[in-house]
């Protein structure tokens, strides 16, 4: 199904965190492809099914959550883990994003070693 097991789509709408993001996740040894809206990341992944999906909660254009609902709904990419990374911290927004279907829930500000410890985890479990 993964075209690379070391792919990580990396999709957020702020520069800085996309960019932190792809620098963490490279310096951890994986192959990151950052985009910078739901609608470029369901396009890439239908393209090309990522290891893992590492999706902002608010984008433009389809959400974080959008593209979440949209993979588990498509037979293609319905077994592609994500990570939802967002500023949303209610427990509501958070039992929202694993209702969705997310593997984690990782929520801004948050520590870049954690993250990485964090896709480590969900990649391993695949």
């Amino acid at each position: 199904m993964f075209t690379d097991p070391t792919r990580v789509l990396v999709a957020d709408d702020d520069s800085d965190i996309r960019d932190l993001v792809t620098f963490k996740l490279e310096q951890g040894g994986y192959v990151v492809e950052p985009v910078s809206d739901g609608v470029q990341a369901w396009e890439s992944i239908c393209a090309s099914p990522p290891r893992l999906a590492v999706l902002d909660v608010m984008m433009p254009g389809l959400s974080g959550l959008d593209v979440l609902r949209k993979l588990r709904d498509d037979e293609r990419t319905k077994d592609v883990p994500v990570i939802l990374l967002t500023a949303r911290s209610r427990e509501s927004d958070v039992d929202t994003g694993y209702a969705s279907g997310a593997n984690e829930y990782i929520i801004k500000p948050f520590s870049p070693r954690e993250l990485l410890h964090r896709v480590a985890a969900v990649v391993g479990r695949g």
